[in-house]
């Protein structure tokens, strides 16, 4: 009888834990995943090795293996390691480059980026990834960040490097442009080196002094004000972040589909360098194309993709085809997408696992929607936060700052509240700042959250929980909004326009359009005393300086910017009111493409409202 009775009750135990917790096996599956890497890093922590490394032991165990598929070329891994040796060994005997050197890349998506970077990682340098949409100031700014000597461009970015030179020579920079041609004085050509080098293996013992703490890589990032800033990613920040194709089932005979920017963390580390943990083979391009994106997935076999919210966006918005289910695409890993994209996308290109994800290039603790809850960033586990603390704490938008209470701590929010999201920073969940930034790298710290001593990033995030664990994203703080998957700094963006000579003031904050995730820019300006607004000039002005997705897409006119008592600009007020010419009685003029600034009409604006109008 006693036996029967313990029969019933553990084969009812399965039914009473999932109505309890519907997603306890995800639950379960998550922590095995976990732990299994917490094994990984205790090993790399006792015998480091590196993603090179990785990368070398898949030369080794499979070098026939395709690794690179780019155009109408592709590389196996044997043959990308021999190209990168022999890019290590021509820097290494014309540039005289040594472990600790740190080089930066100026360059769009191709293989040779790759190679690149594995050439220097051979050699023990640090790399310095910049954004090739970035020009003039923001460019020597990003470059002087990480305190490079040496800088490799490539063919197709002179022009930018040639408007910069001439500071880049007075600083002593070295520069190389992958090309077997160039008649620029201060320009060295690098191709023609690169062939005649050896493509033998170098000795490990170049970088030798390698450890997990020591920095790989310098990744920008706009952060919540002010010009880029230059994130040191060490590297055991590099394989956290890349173990996340594992927590979302890549496998190693998956193919990854990789066209965002490599200088970005998400198509570098969790995308290149999580495909070489798993020694994948990777179809890479310049950039995004919605009308090649699903016949390049048929052409090539894809089964993993990646993504940013617009990227699904503009899947959906793609003309409707019969063989739109048509493919092997299996898994989509990335993040921001509107839950009524994510929604219309299965529905429209089938049965795809969409692994959603939230984290900071610099930041210490991300979250993984492993369950596939439509809309939700990630979910809470109970191991999870054991290892990796932090908290949801109250803050108040109207001071920009977390609320403590009489006792000087902050306050945990509850389930279905929102709250800033902050990290703590220990042994496992370290933070490393921005390079040459110390201002910076503070302000993102939280001293005393809970407790006297106690340390937390803070993410700059508002988040909500709910009462099943998922995670949702609700806002940023400060005055930086995403558009086009960038995140775009006012500061920056102001600063450049206030040097146009008939521009006084400027206030810079993002708009919400419908249909379309993040925000798009808006400028109020003040003009100068008896001067008018100039469109042509300040079209020429912002397509010079700022990368497309910065440039603000709407201006309004106003005698005065508002501001608060201590003299802050006030922007909420002018986002509320958007870019309706029928509620602002101010001038409003909208960035056509290729044309200019025009004034805003009732027409242009249900155009971009009604989405026939592309932005």
């Amino acid at each position: 009888m006693i036996a029967y009775i313990l029969f019933t009750c553990l084969a009812i135990l399965p039914l009473l834990v999932y109505l309890q917790n519907p997603y306890f096996l995800n639950d379960c599956g998550y922590a095995i995943t976990g732990f299994k890497i917490g094994k990984r890093l205790a090993k790399i922590k006792k015998k480091f090795s590196s993603i090179l490394d990785s990368f070398l032991d898949h030369v080794a165990t499979h070098p026939h293996k395709t690794f690179i598929i780019f155009e109408d070329s592709s590389y196996t891994y044997s043959q990308a390691d021999k190209e990168s040796s022999k890019v290590a060994r021509a820097l290494s005997r014309h540039a005289h480059l040594k472990q600790g050197d740190t080089v930066a890349l100026f360059m769009a998506n191709e293989p040779q980026f790759v190679f690149m970077w594995l050439g220097l990682a051979k050699l023990g340098c640090t790399v310095s990834l910049l954004n090739h949409n970035i020009r003039s100031k923001s460019l020597l700014h990003c470059f002087s960040c990480c305190e490079a000597k040496f800088l490799i461009t490539g063919a197709d970015l002179q022009g930018p490097i040639e408007e910069v030179l001439p500071t880049l020579k007075q600083d002593g920079i070295r520069v190389f442009i992958l090309s077997e041609r160039c008649d620029v004085d201060g320009i060295e050509t690098l191709s023609d080196k690169i062939q005649q080098a050896s493509d033998e293996p170098l000795s490990p013992e170049l970088r030798a002094n390698i450890t997990l703490k020591s920095p790989a890589l310098y990744i920008y990032t706009s952060g919540t004000t002010g010009l880029p800033k230059a994130a040191v990613v060490s590297h055991d920040r590099m394989w956290r972040a890349g173990f996340l194709q594992r927590f979302a089932g890549v496998r190693s005979d998956d193919t990854l589909y990789l066209y965002l920017p490599l200088y970005h963390t998400a198509g570098f580390i969790m995308g290149l360098c999580g495909a070489i943990d798993h020694g994948l083979t990777i179809l890479l391009r310049r950039k995004f194309s919605a009308s090649n994106f699903w016949n390049d997935c048929r052409k090539h076999n894809v089964t993993v993709v990646q993504y940013i919210g617009e990227v699904m966006r503009y899947l959906c918005n793609a003309p409707k085809r019969d063989n739109d289910k048509d493919h092997k695409v299996r898994l989509a890993l990335g993040n921001g997408i509107r839950a009524e994209t994510w929604v219309e996308f299965l529905e429209r290109f089938g049965d795809i696992c969409i692994c959603e994800c939230y984290g900071a290039t610099e930041g210490n603790v991300g979250f993984i929607n492993y369950v596939g809850k439509v809309g939700a960033i990630g979910r809470e586990n109970f191991f999870y936060k054991r290892a990796c603390p932090y908290a949801f704490i109250r803050y108040d938008t109207e001071k920009e700052e977390p609320v403590r209470d009489s006792r000087g701590f902050c306050i945990e929010v509850p389930k279905g509240e929102t709250g800033l999201f902050v990290g703590k920073i220990g042994a496992q969940t370290p933070f490393s700042g921005y390079a040459k930034n110390k201002q910076q790298t503070e302000k993102k710290k939280l001293r005393d959250v809970f407790e006297k001593g106690d340390l937390y990033f803070n993410s700059g995030d508002l988040l909500r929980v709910d009462n099943e664990g998922f995670i949702y994203f609700q806002d940023r703080i400060g005055d930086t909004f995403r558009w086009k998957g960038e995140n775009v700094a006012t500061t920056e963006v102001a600063d450049h326009l206030i040097t146009v000579d008939f521009i006084e003031e400027a206030n810079v904050y993002g708009v919400k359009v419908p249909g379309h995730e993040g925000r798009i820019g808006m400028a109020a300006l003040k003009l100068k005393e008896n001067m008018d607004f100039d469109s042509k000039a300040a079209y020429q002005h912002v397509k010079h300086y700022l990368p497309s997705y910065a440039r603000p897409r709407f201006i309004r006119i106003q005698d005065a910017l508002a501001v608060t008592g201590t003299f802050k600009q006030m922007k909420v007020k002018l986002a509320e009111d958007g870019f309706n010419p029928d509620v602002i009685t101010d001038p409003l003029f909208y960035l056509e493409d290729n044309k200019g600034y025009i004034p805003m009409t009732k027409e242009i604006f249900n155009s971009v409202t009604e989405g026939t109008l592309r932005l």
